[in-house]
């Protein structure tokens, strides 16, 4: 393996790791009476200002932010305000629900986009999308089913985090056809099509976190510094630092160096991190049938993810974060 491969793997390992540790990072924030709608707004607040001070830091990814027209700035706008819901829903059920079964829940979403969109604009080809979907609802199920009834969470938190990876997969649909990602790679050169998505990220960050702000000044959320407790802003900033900011960026770093198909695959690490930190740092367990569940699940995954490679190269590339 060369260097920029070899390089192109680590980074989206850590993504991959960043994106699952958002709930691990939130759980303890929750406990010290912070709600989930004052945390996103801080989340989005501090991966938007790290997002504008990494794209201003360069002259390249500068012209990157200059040479988007008009369409592709509201494009990005409007995908952060749709990003909204996605996000919302599921640290809105993560207060109720574990980090690990939310994890593997959430992983639905590449089975999801697979048969929504196996390739863009065209009808699918071959049952490989809906295998895939079939394994992930499987394990759904059994990750489901397999909660004890005793410590079972509210029913409507457990579909608010089924809400999340549905929306995720209709947002990477739009965010693919809305931002022309069937357009040929002979267009623009690897470091061009990293400025641009650098500045596409801010933009989308930035829509995301003013409609947390407005909409939590609106309901008169106690969203100011001094309403947050000092033992919580920890949590806070590790989500806005490690779980958006440095979890968006080294997808798109390590996308570029790997391609987007085995970025997508090497990113099925992301619950098995929540799930192994999760019962080291909170406790959480799974059952043998939530276990098998999680494996079904992973599977659809690599189905969805390792068909041919005409088929591979026409999925989205898109992230701004799993949830």
């Amino acid at each position: 393996m060369d260097r920029r491969r070899a390089l192109g793997v680590g980074l989206v390992l850590v993504s991959a790791c960043g994106f699952g540790s958002g709930a691990l990072f939130a759980k303890p924030v929750y406990a010290e009476g912070v709600g989930w709608h004052v945390l996103l707004a801080w989340r989005f607040l501090v991966g938007a200002a790290l997002a504008w001070a990494f794209l201003l830091s360069s002259p390249g990814r500068r012209r990157g932010l200059l040479a988007l027209d008009r369409r592709a700035v509201v494009v990005a706008l409007a995908l952060g305000v749709l990003y909204v819901g996605n996000s919302g829903t599921y640290y809105a059920g993560l207060e109720s629900v574990d980090a690990s079964l939310a994890a593997l829940i959430v992983y639905i979403y590449p089975a999801l986009v697979a048969v929504l969109s196996l390739r863009i604009g065209r009808p699918l080809e071959g049952a490989r999308a809906w295998v895939a979907l079939g394994l992930a609802l499987a394990g759904v199920a059994l990750t489901v089913g397999g909660i004890n009834a005793r410590n079972a969470p509210p029913v409507g938190a457990l579909l608010l985090v089924v809400a999340s990876p549905v929306i995720y997969a209709v947002w990477i649909v739009l965010a693919a056809r809305l931002s022309g990602e069937r357009r040929p790679a002979a267009e623009a050169d690897a470091d061009s099509a990293g400025a641009a998505a650098s500045a596409a990220t801010a933009l989308m960050t930035t829509a995301t976190a003013t409609v947390y702000w407005v909409t939590a000044v609106a309901a008169g959320q106690p969203v100011g510094p001094a309403s947050i407790p000092a033992v919580a802003w920890p949590g806070v900033l590790a989500i806005g630092v490690i779980a958006t900011f440095l979890a968006i960026q080294g997808f798109y770093a390590g996308a570029q160096r790997v391609g987007a198909a085995q970025a997508a695959l090497l990113s099925t690490i992301e619950p098995l991190w929540t799930i192994g930190l999760a019962a080291l740092l909170l406790h959480e367990t799974l059952s043998p049938v939530q276990l098998a569940g999680g494996a079904l699940i992973l599977v659809g995954v690599v189905v969805a993810q390792t068909g041919p490679a005409s088929v591979r190269s026409a999925r989205p590339a898109v992230r701004l974060a799993d949830e």
